[in-house]
Order: structure tokens, then C-alpha cells, then sequence
């Protein structure tokens, strides 16, 4: 992210100018490599398990298809469900996943070059009506697939811990205060975010 990101966000708030400060320079960086069909399907396949875990059955699935390094849509479509499930998927991520690929194929899930021509709203709108795809998978895909730096997940987890330790709350902040909060911060509330990840880091 740019040095004009981190000069606005020091400027309108002292706290964040303070977590900045001890967290260091910005790392975030978009995965230029993967295209939204593979983001999505990645994330899926991680939806509440652990990483370790997380990359074990990734790495079963992906070797489902030797020669690849990633399946094809099509390649998804046509592999049975028990196949899939092999490797560890559950049977509503193996329907996820075949839907993300239908979906591809179908042209609702863009391209990466498709993308850069969408609003964050239009993707939005678009992917949610994917099967287990909602707004927090999206916004991690604009974050870190497609690099859009105005994104403020609200919902997660991470960054309602971290806003609280850098803010000395007792309680998690509710999604609707950190939405009024986060106003300050636009246009780069992507980078806000990341920083407030790392606040748990730190509190570790």
C-alpha cells in the first residue's frame, strides 16, 4: 500500500498512527497469481479450520488432479462429490466449490481482467449468490486477490480483536460501530484492516 495510505491514516486518528508506529511498515500485498476462481475456492476450502489443517486437505485436493496446479472449473464439474470429499472436504464445501465452478463457467465469477472493470459492490453482488460464499469471503478476495484498497471487514474476527486491544476496549466492538468508525479512514481502510490484524499479533 502507498505512503500516502499510512500519512491519511495517521492524520485522522491517533490510535491507528500509534499501532502503525509499532507495528512498522505496511506488508500487505495482493497474490497476483491467483484469479478469483482460485481465491474463492482456497478460501472456501479453509472456512473454519485451522491452517495446518486448512493446507493438508488443500494440498489432497489440488493432488486430485496431477499435472495441474490448480483444477480447471470444468476439471471441478466433472469430478464426482466422493472423489472430492477424499480429501477431506465436507459435503456443503464440496458443493461450494462445484458451484464456484459452475459459476465460473456460467461468467459470475469474473476474470481476473473482468474484475478490474467491476465496482467492490458489483463483485459483491455478484459472488454472494454463489453457495457458501458470503460478504466476508468477498471482501478477503478484494483484499487480497484483487488488491482493492478501500475494503473494511467488519465481521471479522480478527479485526474486532485487534481494534479492541488498540483501543483498551474490554469487549469486541459490534460490526455497526466499527462501520461508523471506519469513515475516517477512506479511502484505505484495506490498510487500516491490516493493522489491526497485526494488533493481535502483538497482543500474543
Amino acid at each position: 500500500m502507498t505512503p500516502e495510505a499510512l500519512a491519511h491514516l495517521r492524520r485522522s486518528d491517533k490510535v491507528l498512527a500509534r499501532l502503525i508506529r509499532r507495528v512498522g511498515p505496511c506488508m500487505l500485498k495482493p497474490n497476483t497469481t491467483r484469479n478469483p476462481f482460485q481465491a474463492l475456492v482456497r478460501s472456501v476450502t479453509f472456512q473454519q479450520l485451522n491452517g495446518t489443517a486448512a493446507e493438508t486437505i488443500f494440498g489432497r485436493m489440488i493432488a486430485l488432479f496431477p499435472g495441474r496446479k490448480f483444477p480447471t472449473p470444468e476439471d471441478l464439474i466433472a469430478t464426482t462429490d466422493e472423489k472430492l470429499r477424499s480429501a477431506g472436504l465436507s459435503r456443503a464445501k464440496t458443493a461450494a466449490i462445484k458451484d464456484i465452478a459452475a459459476k465460473t463457467i456460467e461468467g459470475i465469477v469474473p476474470t481476473r481482467r473482468a474484475a478490474h472493470k467491476l465496482s467492490d459492490a458489483e463483485i459483491l453482488e455478484r459472488l454472494t449468490v454463489i453457495r457458501g460464499v458470503g460478504p466476508w469471503t468477498v471482501e478477503m478476495l478484494l483484499i487480497f486477490t484483487l488488491g482493492r484498497e478501500d475494503v473494511w471487514p467488519v465481521t471479522d474476527f480478527g479485526i474486532r480483536k485487534g481494534f479492541a486491544i488498540a483501543y483498551g476496549l474490554k469487549e469486541l466492538p459490534h460490526p455497526k460501530e466499527l462501520i461508523a468508525h471506519g469513515e475516517r479512514w477512506r479511502p484505505h481502510r484495506s490498510t487500516a484492516a491490516w493493522y489491526f490484524w497485526r494488533a493481535t499479533d502483538l497482543a500474543d
